[in-house]
């Protein structure tokens, strides 16, 4: 069973910067895509990025474009996503997601089903 535990959520001011982690046990990393979704107070979840399981390609949803970077690394188990110039309306819980695709996914599709999920880092962009 895979397990993954995010990390590194908080406060912060509008225009800075968090990183989040998504560290993985149980199972190989290496195996999974990733997908980082986000819900906002009183809004559906949605996703806002992802990495194929090699790291070769990612995808990101146009409220992140430009301003978000996911990134990986297998060695480590872990998955990264690097959240720079935020704004209040980022604030939100972080989730990391993960599916075994079977076959090696050349071209990232976050619009996918995932199977294993986190319990999710807050978010807070307020001055």
């Amino acid at each position: 069973q895979l397990q993954l535990v995010e990390s590194g959520g908080g406060l912060v001011q509008p225009g800075g910067s968090l990183r989040l982690s998504c560290a993985a046990s149980g199972r190989t990393l290496a195996d999974y895509e990733i997908g980082w979704f986000r819900q906002a107070p009183g809004k559906v979840r949605e996703v806002i990025a992802c990495i194929t399981s090699s790291g070769g390609s990612t995808d990101y949803t146009a409220p992140v474009k430009g301003r978000f970077t996911v990134s990986r690394d297998n060695a480590k188990n872990t998955v990264y996503l690097q959240m720079n110039s935020l704004q209040p309306e980022d604030t939100a819980v972080y989730y990391c997601a993960a599916v075994n695709p079977g076959i090696p996914i050349v071209q990232a599709d976050c619009v996918r089903s995932y199977d294993y999920w986190g319990q999710g880092t807050q978010v807070t962009v307020s001055s």
